[in-house]
């Protein structure tokens, strides 16, 4: 099989005995994506194969999923109500936030293992023990020999919570894909001229499946790409709440910079961490610059909009998620603290070793940077943090 649409519809269209994808609104996303990968990426050889195979099954998971919707129509009026949508800059507490609010069982995440193999629809009865439990977490567990180092960035299994993004993948709108693979060009177009609708669409329906033999009180959900596409996020969805994290941008971009560079690791030989940082800077900008404007022009409306700081939810834990469960008028139960806690003990911050990086790796000037960050800054009153040489 090649990087070409063609074959990885064919291949897709194979492996399932299905040919319906809903209509062409993924098309465009997937020949921008595998013209950047075939351009752009410089990926070697099992780089190539991973394309390959992420892509192919995106599209055979989106095959199962409108084929699901097609005999399922009743789905299609099932509400996915109020959901919660943590997001902000990645690198600012989202993920353990994330994990941590999916332990109160009266909230639901999608979790990794059911987002990778959502048909036929997870069941209540068998939630804690299906099969594909035990195949995801072999397919994560080997991600550490794979990418050494990734864990310790950014802790992954089958049971923990999944992001938006790998659901919205599916309809070749999302940061997954220039986030694991370098694709500067795909990425432009996602962030400044696509239109999500269609992605946001997909998700839906995604989580109806998702929900259709295990109903959700509440979801919880997450992905710091949210924050770049809030009008269409709130078009899908106008009763969400989102809780949106905050942290120095320049820590960020140090952060992301050296993610990436793990990464893309995955699929070329020769990641370049400065390349990178210099890229990434200009979206995390501009989804800075999209959030504060959200706020002034009423996209999002303050009532439905929880601001929390980096700094507080790694100092005081408890008494920030309290806040957060204030804000949303739940009560913070005993069982959800126990559980939370409990997950906090089992899974400890240096469970994988620490992620080490520095803003001096970056190559980016420190004060031209800092001028480009100050709006946000200033709106969200987020404090500068120490930005070590070394």
């Amino acid at each position: 099989m090649s990087l070409d649409r063609t074959a990885l519809v064919a291949a897709a269209s194979a492996a399932t005995g299905l040919d319906d994808f809903d209509g062409d609104g993924w098309q465009e996303g997937l020949d921008r994506l595998v013209h950047s990968l075939l351009n752009e990426s410089n990926l070697n050889e099992l780089g190539h194969a991973v394309a390959e195979s992420q892509i192919t099954t995106a599209l055979t998971t989106r095959l199962r999923i409108i084929d699901w919707h097609r005999n399922h129509p009743e789905m299609a009026d099932s509400p996915v109500a109020a959901p919660i949508m943590i997001l902000g800059q990645p690198r600012t507490g989202t993920t353990i936030l994330f994990d941590l609010l999916a332990q109160d069982p009266g909230l639901r995440a999608p979790l990794t293992w059911e987002v990778s193999d959502p048909v036929p629809p997870p069941q209540t009865a068998t939630y804690d023990s299906d099969p594909r439990i035990a195949v995801s977490e072999a397919t994560t567990g080997a991600s550490e020999a794979i990418i050494p180092g990734f864990q310790a960035i950014h802790p992954s299994g089958a049971r923990r919570a999944q992001e938006c993004v790998a659901i919205t993948a599916g309809d070749f709108k999302s940061l997954q894909w220039p986030t694991v693979f370098r694709s500067p060009s795909y990425a432009r177009w996602l962030i400044n001229d696509a239109d999500l609708t269609s992605a946001y669409r997909y998700h839906k329906q995604f989580l109806q499946v998702l929900q259709a033999e295990h109903p959700a009180e509440r979801w919880i959900l997450k992905t710091p790409a949210h924050q770049w596409h809030l009008a269409e996020m709130f078009a899908a969805y106008p009763d969400a709440t989102i809780i949106h994290t905050h942290r120095d941008p320049l820590k960020v971009v140090a952060s992301v910079s050296s993610l990436m560079s793990v990464l893309h690791k995955l699929g070329t030989d020769e990641p370049n961490l400065p390349e990178i940082a210099e890229e990434w800077i200009d979206y995390l900008v501009e989804g800075n610059n999209r959030a504060v404007t959200a706020r002034h022009d009423g996209t999002v409306a303050d009532e439905q909009a929880i601001d929390v700081a980096f700094a507080d939810l790694m100092t005081d834990t408890f008494a920030t998620i309290g806040q957060i469960y204030e804000q949303l008028g739940r009560p913070f139960t005993p069982e959800a603290e126990a559980a939370m806690r409990q997950f906090l003990e089992d899974n400890p911050r240096d469970k994988h070793g620490r992620h080490k990086y520095t803003f001096a790796a970056t190559g980016l000037d420190l004060d031209a940077s800092r001028a480009r960050t100050a709006s946000y800054e200033d709106h969200f009153s987020v404090p500068q943090e120490i930005l070590p040489a070394e």
